[in-house]
């Protein structure tokens, strides 16, 4: 399946911060090698998310900075779009809310820290829903984006009706004819808006050697991932690098790469390729 896009490409590096001058070093070093963003996951077990990010954002002057994902369990709807729409706010519109239902941990987490009872799925999809709602009502005049993380139909759906970036979460061993079928999808459910939606996908290697937690992530071994032609590992020269990346854009329509931090001078070459091209 083609699909024909000119959206530009966007790369953006994801971490989360160990302390605070590698996080800034990190932040900085990102803007200078023209990644377009800073992205961190989210989960108890780190650092705020929205927190780190604001510093990262106060470090440096054109990096955009954002949540891969927000797990909706964690917060109040009210409460989400509040500290999303005051970073991005303060910083000058550099924020880029990601946010999706959450793994089945941060419910598990979330019922025993905060005492809450544990969500259902369509509870979890409803909070995503609802704090995009709340969002766009504090906004107001302005905007802020919103990623979606969309794994199910009705997840899709959502997206294709509200979000501005969607990141199908299809698994590390998804074949790229089914991710092409899914971005199809939600560009078509979107109806006039689909032209406008930027899709974007994790690559967690750069290269043939995964850090450890990677395999740990993923549940998977390197060799598998190299067999299975992952889509989260990325291989070669930077030129072939680039157009691989071309033909997933082509193929897939998918932009935007979030770029696991740990390879980002690995990486920047590529950046300098193809970066808003």
């Amino acid at each position: 399946m083609v699909q024909v896009t000119t959206t530009p490409f966007r790369f953006a590096a994801q971490a989360a911060p160990a302390d605070g001058p590698r996080w800034l070093a990190l932040a900085r070093r990102a803007e200078e090698l023209g990644y377009s963003s800073l992205l961190m996951p989210d989960g108890l077990r780190l650092p705020s998310s929205l927190i780190s990010l604001a510093v990262a954002a106060g470090a440096t002057t054109t990096l955009r900075v954002g949540t891969w994902v927000l797990a909706a369990p964690l917060r109040v709807p009210r409460l989400a779009a509040w500290d999303a729409h005051t970073l991005s706010l303060l910083s000058g519109g550099r924020f880029e809310l990601g946010i999706g239902t959450g793994l089945p941990i941060w419910n598990q987490q979330a019922a025993e820290i905060y005492g809450q009872p544990e969500l259902t799925a369509g509870q979890r999809l409803a909070r995503v829903e609802q704090t995009v709602d709340e969002l766009r009502n504090l906004d107001e005049g302005g905007h802020t984006p919103v990623l979606i993380a969309a794994a199910g139909p009705r997840a899709r759906a959502l997206a294709a009706a509200k979000a501005d970036i969607v990141t199908v979460a299809a698994g590390p061993l998804a074949r790229r004819d089914q991710v092409a079928e899914l971005t199809a999808e939600v560009r078509a459910a979107a109806g006039e808006r689909g032209a406008a939606l930027e899709f974007a996908a994790p690559i967690m290697v750069v290269g043939d050697q995964a850090p450890p937690w990677v395999e740990q992530f993923t549940g998977q071994d390197m060799a598998t991932l190299i067999e299975r032609d992952s889509l989260m590992i990325l291989r070669g020269r930077p030129d072939q690098m680039a157009e691989e990346l071309e033909r997933r854009r082509e193929t897939m329509g998918v932009s935007y790469f979030s770029i696991n931090a740990a390879f980002i001078e690995d990486f920047a070459p590529v950046v300098a390729r193809l970066a808003g091209r």
